[in-house]
């Protein structure tokens, strides 16, 4: 039988994706309708700054060591639709791919314990 944790914590990760996808993209749409997808003007404006940097260089460390600990968890515990929290990760960040993976991952323990 799953914990009686298990639907709060899959809840509670589907709201955190919706909330780590919602916030980062309401702050990025105006500038993605403003400049379109011109990277070159993206990563100027992200570095332009030593705090805008160290923001980004953390963001996208945090998004390899994720997507590095996804690939290693799929060894041990094969997540269905992993690839959707990957995909996350690389469109909007790790505040999104993180919950979801999390989400997806729990889904999967919970589908694995025997009912009794």
């Amino acid at each position: 039988m799953p914990s009686p944790a298990s639907p709060f914590a899959r809840a509670l990760y589907l709201t955190l994706f919706v909330v780590g996808s919602a916030v980062p993209l309401l702050w990025f749409w105006p500038w993605l309708i403003a400049h379109g997808l011109d990277l070159p003007a993206l990563l100027s404006e992200l570095f332009s700054t030593r705090v805008g940097g160290f923001f980004g260089l953390d963001v996208l460390c945090a998004a390899v060591v994720l997507l590095v600990w996804m690939q290693l968890e799929h060894r041990r515990l094969p997540v269905r639709r992993a690839w959707l929290a990957a995909l996350a990760t690389c469109c909007i960040g790790v505040s999104s791919g993180l919950p979801l993976y999390l989400y997806l991952r729990q889904r999967t323990l919970d589908a694995a314990v025997p009912t009794s």
